[in-house]
């Protein structure tokens, strides 16, 4: 089974000081057909105006994955972490038994434009937790870099599911491939660029499920951004 879940399909809400697009359903955007692709829950693509930003508010039993596209992002949370993120950061929070946290573009002329990403885990209750690496862009560059995984291997960060999280920056006329394990799914979503999956033609904000497939093929049409879940 392969579906395009096309970004101009998306639910989307649009506060003035956020633009959020919603491959899932959430919050006011209801879909019964798009509540999630196994334990991936949410892929929102947001864009926050300078200044503005998430006051502080709570999460539970859930794995936070923050992807920084462009621009800057202070977190703040009740575990007493705080940073900026910017293009290149990838954060994981575990809200498990409850975590209070904030996310607020620190910039005075710049949009933060990112991806936040929810994975259900596979324990409730589990004790709140927080990572935060920086994945140059030499180490995506036309291939697939692990950026996260349950066991943490190749300096990825970890998380308590059974997702591999793959990103890639692909030149135009790359073409790669990874395989998948009997009975595992797969998702990619495009962030930049254009690119052919599976021959399937995705754009920026497009999305494809891939079930009882033996692989992802990828070929980029263009300067192309992208993540590849492979999930159990």
């Amino acid at each position: 089974m392969i579906r395009i879940r096309k970004g101009n399909e998306r639910g989307s809400a649009n506060l003035g000081w956020l633009d959020s697009k919603h491959s899932f359903s959430f919050a006011d955007y209801n879909d019964p057909n798009h509540m999630g692709f196994g334990n991936l829950r949410v892929i929102n693509e947001d864009r926050v105006q300078p200044g503005q930003g998430f006051g502080t508010h709570g999460h539970r039993d859930m794995e936070i994955i923050s992807y920084i596209i462009d621009g800057a992002l202070e977190h703040k949370d009740s575990m007493g972490n705080g940073s900026v993120m910017r293009r290149g950061d990838v954060q994981r929070m575990t809200a498990g038994s409850g975590v209070q946290h904030s996310e607020f573009n620190p910039s005075s002329d710049t949009t933060v434009h990112f991806l936040q990403i929810w994975i259900l885990p596979q324990t409730l209750g589990l004790t709140p937790g927080y990572e935060q690496k920086v994945f140059m862009a030499e180490e995506k560059s036309n291939q697939l870099r692990l950026i996260i995984s349950r066991d943490g291997r190749d300096h990825s960060l970890t998380i308590h599911q059974d997702v591999d999280l793959y990103a890639s920056l692909l030149a135009a006329g790359c073409a790669l491939s990874h395989p998948f394990r009997r009975g595992r799914k797969g998702w990619v979503q495009v962030v930049l660029g254009d690119v052919d999956v599976n021959e399937m033609h995705l754009v920026a904000g497009d999305g494809l499920a891939l079930q009882d497939c033996d692989q992802v093929r990828v070929n980029a049409l263009s300067h192309t951004e992208l993540l590849l879940f492979d999930m159990g």
